[in-house]
């Protein structure tokens, strides 16, 4: 068979060097900074958070519109003109992005979309996985490529800790607004991707440390995991004693890689700064 690209939302927290080792190509999100408005990446999480405080602002959200698309499709498709392409996208119920997608595929019958109902390091492992899997399945259609993300979405596991839920609140990405008093409470919501959605499934209380590791244990405990490898991911901020107590943490638990990555522009402005996110794969 032809060859399979894979294409993604900068969102999915895939760094940009490693998604060019996997081969794959990252689509730009959307930040805006007051009245100015930069690609996902264009400046540091942290450099962004630091224009928002001079200027008194939240960062504002957008996603991916066709013209995005359309520039990755046929600049791969200029590549090689055989090759499919597979969309590994960002959940489509958080923001506009598949539906561009799909929009800029329209006369382009070597795309294949699919929504993975999961964002950042959850929709990062799905890519991740699907990219090895293609590169293990040289003979593989782009839709057998597809049919193993779908089932590999319908088992990862991802949820996150806020750093500032005025950035939750501000975004109008969390489902369940009660939870938002929970700041006022000393409460750390679980956030968890459920059918796409955002949603504050749990109530933690104490330190960033302890809550850390009841978050590893709310979503690792409930179910068999595969223990190849668990995916962390923080935003500017997180304190280094937490990241190292979650990485013991895991392994503890039998997990066999321990990965760490940052959040991009668009993660830092839904969950703010010093948000530690998690995701793993259940076993079917």
């Amino acid at each position: 068979m032809g060859r399979i690209f894979i294409t993604a939302e900068t969102g999915c927290d895939v760094p940009a060097a490693e998604a060019e080792r996997l081969g794959v190509t990252l689509v730009p999100m959307h930040v805006s900074i007051g009245d100015r408005t930069v690609d996902d990446g264009t400046v540091s999480p942290a450099e962004m958070l630091e224009q928002c405080r001079q200027l008194g602002v939240l960062p504002r959200t957008s996603g991916c519109v066709p013209a995005d698309f359309t520039a990755a499709f046929d600049r791969l498709h200029a590549e090689d003109p055989e090759a499919e392409i597979l969309h590994v996208a960002y959940s489509a119920v958080t923001t506009c992005s598949l539906e561009s997608a799909i929009a800029a595929s329209e006369g382009r019958d070597y795309v294949l979309t699919m929504d993975t109902q999961h964002v950042t390091v959850g929709q990062g492992l799905i890519v991740r996985e699907t990219a090895a899997w293609v590169r293990e399945h040289p003979e593989a259609t782009a839709e057998q490529a597809r049919d193993f993300a779908v089932g590999l979405a319908s088992r990862v596991r991802m949820a996150f800790l806020p750093g500032d839920l005025g950035y939750l609140r501000a975004g109008g990405r969390l489902s369940n607004v009660a939870f938002l008093g929970a700041t006022l409470l000393k409460i750390k919501p679980v956030v968890e991707l459920v059918d796409g959605r955002l949603v504050a499934t749990k109530k933690l209380r104490g330190s960033m440390s302890s809550a850390a590791v009841a978050l590893i244990d709310y979503l690792a405990l409930r179910e068999a995991f595969e223990p190849g490898r668990i995916v962390f991911v923080k935003s500017p901020g997180l304190p280094e004693q937490v990241q190292q107590l979650a990485s013991d943490h895991a392994r503890e638990l039998g997990f066999e890689r321990v990965e760490w990555y940052d959040t991009g522009d668009v993660i830092t402005s839904h969950c703010g700064p010093g948000a530690l996110g998690v995701a793993l794969v259940a076993k079917e």
